[in-house]
């Protein structure tokens, strides 16, 4: 890496790490695919938390809470890498509320961060339908609701569901004012 390149990353971040704000062990990190190491392809990070971005093995979460702030960065770079921790670490809300554009987003995906589809958690309703947050959906028969005095009726409409995290057979929305959680075989997806 070159010497006016780090000292640009220094000037640029206050000589902080741009994912942690430590000032500890700082190193010049190229990112991939990037090849010309350059202010506008490179971080300074951490000599650990560079370590812990090439061996995804030796990855310790509590070392990446400064992604919280670090994705709102207003380096690419920066954003990149916080965009590819947060998609390793699966915070999928945090991936949710970043804004990358189209090129962005590409250069985020090149190493592969989010095509981690085995054992990923997909919600279907009655027909096979993908469900996502904010969708709406309709009740296919009565469903009598636990701890609660009503029975959520066939045809009512669930409007702005919330997928469950943990259980692709429950979505949380709600029906008469009260919130409830609802087994996906029991809704049908409106368009």
């Amino acid at each position: 890496m070159s010497v006016v390149t780090e000292k640009r990353l220094k000037d640029r971040s206050g000589s902080l790490c741009e994912i942690s704000g430590s000032d500890e062990n700082l190193v010049v990190y190229l990112v991939e695919p990037k090849t010309e190491a350059t202010p506008e392809n490179c971080i300074l990070i951490t000599k650990s938390l560079r370590d812990q971005i090439q061996n995804p093995e030796t990855m310790n979460p509590n070392d990446w809470r400064g992604l919280s702030d670090s994705m709102w960065n207003e380096n690419l770079p920066v954003q990149i890498v916080s965009w590819r921790m947060h998609a390793r670490l699966k915070n999928m809300d945090m991936l949710e509320m970043m804004y990358l554009d189209e090129d962005a987003l590409e250069w985020a995906k090149a190493t592969g961060e989010a095509d981690d589809d085995e054992g990923k958690i997909v919600h279907k309703d009655s027909n096979g339908n993908v469900l996502l947050d904010g969708d709406s959906v309709v009740l296919i028969k009565d469903l009598d609701v636990k701890g609660a005095t009503f029975t959520a009726k066939r045809g009512a409409a669930v409007h702005n569901i919330k997928l469950v995290w943990d259980d692709a057979n429950l979505i949380e929305g709600r029906v008469e004012n009260q919130s409830i959680f609802i087994l996906t075989q029991y809704v049908k997806k409106t368009k």
